[in-house]
């Protein structure tokens, strides 16, 4: 029994890292979006995910990007 107590938190343990590394990465921006705008903007449509991505290229990359 204890075999599988210590699988399950070991299993446990791996999908919280896996989170970690795609909230770290960005991979997980569009399912948090979804998130918020069902909370934020209920009446209003969500973007499709390619749309989503299109708008995040260019908000984080017009624009002047140096220092001199």
């Amino acid at each position: 029994m204890d075999e599988f107590i210590r699988a399950g938190r070991m299993n446990s343990a791996l999908r919280g890292l896996w989170r970690f590394i795609r909230r770290l990465s960005g991979d997980d921006a569009y399912e948090r979006y979804l998130a918020h705008h069902a909370q934020a903007h209920p009446d209003e449509a969500a973007l499709g995910r390619g749309e989503f991505f299109k708008r995040e290229q260019e908000r984080k990359w017009n624009g002047v990007r140096r220092c001199c």
